[in-house]
């Protein structure tokens, strides 16, 4: 099929490289000229475990393409999918102009080249779906009055038999940064909104690869679910999935701080629970807390819009509460265990919210910069991506070293934020001898206690 991805940002790249993977012809459309001269060189601008591998295999084949050209990615496509960003505004709700943007983008150039479903792939409130089309119309209306007042002949009838016919799907995604190329082609599910049986049917037709597990790791497991629905409750699910995802996480570093008191292991609390299959074991792990893209951006939205309907949504403010504090839980320990923070020095292994990433969107690591500057703390950090990256320099605060050994020479205390693979074969021994004061606070309860305290290290994890 012909597809047109309109934002190459996180979810658009992966999403456009997959489906040019598994057959189809997509044409990715960003208004950045460099973003796109970087996609078409075969590099990609963000770190995801196989994207660069499979965006330059279906780049060479001609499977995939790039352009900053809105109406050649609209003639293109059959399925135009909307997967620019929709950053959190200061009052909590989603900043939606750059997806009315495209939708009004779009309708300027429908123009009589065949039924198209249009695709908001972006997070985006709940009602958008209705809004979306609206925007489509009005673009639409906007071309036909160019058209006719552009004379030549052409009448307000005539132009408006040069409008393609359209429908309006939603088609959230699940992606987990670090693992999203996997996601991709292994969802749990694939959940598709809307009203017009013939668009629903062609969003099947895209995903028939996926959805037989032709390109899965396992094709011998069962055909993938796909949940039919109306537009706002495939628009919900999104929202409330990530909401219970980040709420099951703040309320494990509750019992966590509970466990630090009263003397439990909240690892072994969490096997526990997690053997309940009423429960399970993941999002489970106890630490410094949720951050990224999009749990803080979406459980926020959702407070929001039950706000604007006029419920008070206090399970997920109680969410958001723990998770802010939680992000202090470290510092709190640093200053257990040093006392004074000022005039000592401090070191961070990891800076991105989550490891196989390279995003620093709401990372936990920036608060706790923040603080210890504040508290007269010498930061220094440690990131296997970040420190080979020029992301470096953007960030304020802290001095990002080449190296774990680096890192340790001189600090007071080591704290690990980001559970990257890599720390856990680190040479602790040889980073104890050169620091001042061998502490390590664990912010993942992600390290080896018994190897590290043989390495000479005081350890200090989240809950034990």
């Amino acid at each position: 099929m012909r597809v047109c991805v309109i934002g190459t940002g996180y979810v658009g790249l992966v999403t456009g490289v997959c489906l040019a993977h598994i057959g189809h012809h997509v044409i990715c459309v960003d208004n950045n000229e460099e973003k796109v001269k970087l996609m078409k060189s075969g590099q990609s601008p963000i770190f995801e475990p196989g994207l660069s591998e499979i965006m330059q295999s279906s780049s060479q084949s001609g499977q995939l393409e790039f352009t900053t050209d809105l109406g050649a990615g609209v003639a293109h496509g059959e399925i135009l999918f909307i997967a620019v960003g929709t950053p959190p505004l200061p009052t909590g709700e989603s900043d939606t102009r750059y997806v009315e943007a495209v939708a009004r983008g779009i309708g300027e150039h429908l123009d009589g080249g065949g039924y198209k479903v249009i695709v908001n792939k972006s997070t985006v409130p709940i009602g958008s779906g209705d809004w979306v089309k609206m925007i489509v119309q009005s673009g639409i209306v906007n071309r036909q009055q160019a058209l006719v007042g552009a004379g030549g002949g052409i009448s307000s009838e005539k132009a408006s038999d040069r409008v393609a016919g359209f429908d309006v799907v939603s088609n959230p995604e699940f992606l987990r940064e670090g693992s999203a190329v996997y996601d991709t082609f292994n969802p749990d599910r694939i959940v598709l909104g809307g009203n017009n049986p013939k668009a629903i049917a062609m969003m099947k037709e895209l995903y028939i690869p996926i959805i037989e597990r032709s390109f899965a790791a396992d094709p011998t497991l069962p055909a993938v679910p796909v949940l039919v629905t109306d537009l706002s409750s495939a628009e919900m699910i999104k929202y409330a999935a990530n909401a219970f995802l980040a709420t099951k996480i703040s309320f494990i570093n509750e019992v966590a701080n509970i466990c630090d008191r009263v003397g439990a292991d909240v690892t072994e609390v969490a096997k526990g629970i997690g053997l309940d299959s009423r429960i399970g074991n993941k999002f489970l792990q106890a630490g410094i807390g949720w951050g990224g893209s999009c749990f803080p951006k979406d459980v926020s939205a959702l407070v929001h819009t039950a706000d604007d309907y006029g419920y008070e949504a206090q399970l997920l403010k109680a969410a958001i509460s723990v998770n802010q504090r939680q992000r202090l839980i470290l510092v709190e320990k640093l200053q257990q265990v040093l006392k004074i923070l000022k005039g000592k020095t401090v070191g961070l292994l990891g800076l991105t919210f989550k490891p196989d990433t390279d995003d620093m969107r709401d990372a936990p690591a920036l608060n706790l910069i923040e603080h210890l500057n504040r508290l007269g703390t010498t930061v220094k950090a440690y990131d296997p991506i970040v420190s080979q990256s020029g992301l470096r320099d953007g960030i304020a605060g802290v001095l990002v070293e080449t190296d774990a050994e680096r890192l340790a020479d001189g600090c007071d205390a080591l704290v690990l934020v980001t559970d990257w693979a890599q720390f856990r074969t680190l040479d602790y021994a040889k980073m104890a001898s050169l620091m001042n004061n061998p502490v390590l606070i664990d912010g993942r309860n992600f390290l080896d206690r018994e190897a590290l305290i043989k390495a000479g290290f005081r350890y200090v994890g989240v809950g034990r």
